[in-house]
């Protein structure tokens, strides 16, 4: 199951887990759609993995099994460019 990360791990904005913006790759990094489009080049930093729009979790299932509410940010180089 996703952990739906509450955050960007390149600028820290909020991503709610219904956020069409968030994107993720296979490990699950997850970075908004401005950062992976003008900073990563679509391109996850931690493991080069391509990063795509995150799934949103149904509203019930989301009652059941909620998001994460750990937020990670990483300063990667490429988030500083």
């Amino acid at each position: 199951m996703l952990t739906l990360k509450p955050n960007c791990e390149c600028c820290d904005r909020d991503l709610a887990p219904d956020s069409p913006d968030a994107r993720i790759c296979s490990f699950e990094c997850t970075f908004c759609a401005d950062c992976v489009d003008a900073r990563l080049k679509g391109a996850c930093p931690n493991c080069g993995g391509e990063l795509v729009r995150r799934p949103v979790r149904p509203a019930a299932a989301l009652a059941k099994f909620p998001a994460s509410t750990e937020r990670v940010v990483k300063p990667h180089e490429a988030c500083a460019a």
